[in-house]
């Protein structure tokens, strides 16, 4: 993700310099490698920081006068990184919230600890110290509340539904089971209760994979049966945008869900470390999670044998002018199209140009804040704007 963000801020003149730190200096350095030449010179650099380590990252961002921590690391590092940027006095954004924990005793009905529910406690220290954490700002989250902003403000006078719909016809040479995007994320997302918001109920949970529906997406992808999922944008938009309901569905497909089910049932998505035997004999502690992170491919990696379009987009139903309307907001990614431009894969891609348009437009102060916001506390029009002048376009279907 983080060499995508390079790749297309690259481009763009908004910034004097920009850092790019990984645990694995090479991973860093790599990434500046790759835009050597665009733009204008020396506004690249490498570093090697641990993101799990508070104090080191402190330091980088203080040593650096850091002005903006984009996250660009898996959940389990939104805390320590944003508590980081608040102790080195700069500014925070990410494309994943903090991590939940299911309800003890009633998991399937009611909310435990939520997503960003850690960051949302110190919304308060970020508003007196006059600094912006902008939570939630890739793709989904991110653009999806942007499109919820949107048809708050230009398409509907009341809402009934916000409904979050993913979708896409993706495949991948050579590989049975080649998850787009982050498996550790994808196994949190999709194996946790899933949250719905409704008004005159608050959120609550159900089960995993449950309500599936047909979303028809356009643009050749077609219909795609899609489950509940967890996802920040049901934590996000009631907080801004007023809706009777709002909700996040993801087109999953039986294969996906089956396999899902069966790490489930091994215990393979635990995150608790288990003490195994190592090849020469050693115990080692390992997350059988991470073991099945590893011996999957990266999906940074996967473009060359990855065809076809993902799709992220927000569906909205409600009345204007007195008479029923539903839209589908929506942004697709060809990826043939992301690897011949940017060599990124799509889904990666699609996610990492939404917080570089947020950084710019908070950059020119087009977009200001304070405390800790998501993408829909903020006027949706310059985003969708830019988002096009970044060759990007997005589109509306009206049903």
């Amino acid at each position: 993700m983080g060499g995508a963000v390079v790749r297309i801020a690259a481009r763009r003149d908004f910034f004097e310099h920009l850092v790019v730190a990984d645990y694995d200096p090479a991973r860093a350095e790599a990434a500046v490698a790759a835009v050597a030449g665009v733009g204008a010179a020396n506004r690249f650099s490498a570093a090697a920081v641990d993101a799990s380590d508070e104090a080191a990252v402190v330091e980088l961002l203080r040593s650096t006068r850091c002005d903006v921590l984009l996250n660009a690391t898996d959940p389990r590092f939104v805390m320590p990184l944003f508590r980081a940027a608040f102790a080195a006095g700069a500014n925070y954004l990410d494309m994943a919230m903090s991590l939940s924990m299911p309800h003890g005793a009633d998991p399937y009905a009611s909310c435990g600890v939520k997503l960003g529910d850690e960051q949302f406690e110190l919304a308060a220290e970020w508003a007196r110290a006059g600094r912006l954490a902008l939570v939630g700002m890739g793709v989904e989250p991110g653009l999806s509340d942007v499109f919820a902003r949107y048809a708050a403000d230009e398409l509907f006078d009341e809402i009934d539904e916000i409904g979050v719909r993913d979708g896409a016809n993706l495949t991948v040479d050579g590989y049975e089971f080649a998850p787009s995007f982050s498996i550790w994320t994808t196994i949190e997302e999709c194996l946790n209760p899933p949250v719905v918001y409704e008004r005159d109920r608050g959120w609550y949970t159900t089960a995993p994979f449950s309500e599936p529906e047909v979303f028809d997406f356009p643009e050749g992808i077609g219909p795609v049966e899609c489950v509940n999922v967890e996802h920040e944008e049901v934590l996000l938009v009631p907080r801004w945008v007023e809706a009777k309901r709002v909700t996040f569905k993801y087109g999953l497909g039986d294969d996906f869900i089956g396999k899902l089910k069966t790490l489930h049932a091994l215990g393979l998505d635990r995150t608790e470390p288990l003490t195994v035997r190592s090849a020469d004999g050693a115990s080692v502690r390992v997350s059988p999670r991470d073991v099945v992170a590893a011996a999957l491919p990266n999906p940074a990696e996967l473009g060359e044998k990855m065809h076809g379009k993902t799709c992220a987009g927000t569906w909205v139903t409600g009345t204007k002018d007195g008479r029923r309307r539903e839209v589908y907001l929506y942004h697709v990614v060809d990826n043939q199209w992301s690897m011949r431009e940017y060599g990124s894969q799509a889904v990666v891609w699609q996610t990492a140009i939404n917080p570089v348009v947020a950084l710019e437009l908070l950059a020119t102060e087009v977009w200001r804040g304070e405390g800790v916001l998501g993408p829909e506390a903020f006027t949706a029009k310059p985003f969708l704007d830019l988002l096009v002048q970044y060759g990007s376009p997005w589109a509306i279907r009206e049903s």
